[in-house]
């Protein structure tokens, strides 16, 4: 299965390690030094076309994860994944 998680970028559900609600996870230190770290390293994609809501980390056979910012929010991610749609 596949999820489509905004703009052109559709991930294999296999690699997704989590999804993250870009609000809640900057409000604490881990989060922020977590994507402070991801920028620094290269292993940020956006694809909010937009202002991010959500961060996804994957696995990616280039880097050891991929940080991809989307507009869509982690309830919109959830639906899609459980309904299937790409």
């Amino acid at each position: 299965m596949y999820l489509h998680i905004g703009g052109n970028e559709i991930l294999p559900e296999k690699r997704i390690i989590g999804v993250f609600d870009l609000d809640q996870c900057t409000c604490g230190k881990r989060g922020q030094e977590y994507l402070r770290l991801a920028e620094e390293e290269g292993a940020v994609l956006d694809v909010s076309g937009d202002i991010p809501r959500t961060f996804v980390v994957a696995d990616h056979p280039y880097h050891r994860q991929i940080v991809y910012l989307t507009q869509l929010s982690p309830a919109a991610l959830q639906r899609r994944a459980e309904r299937g749609e790409l």
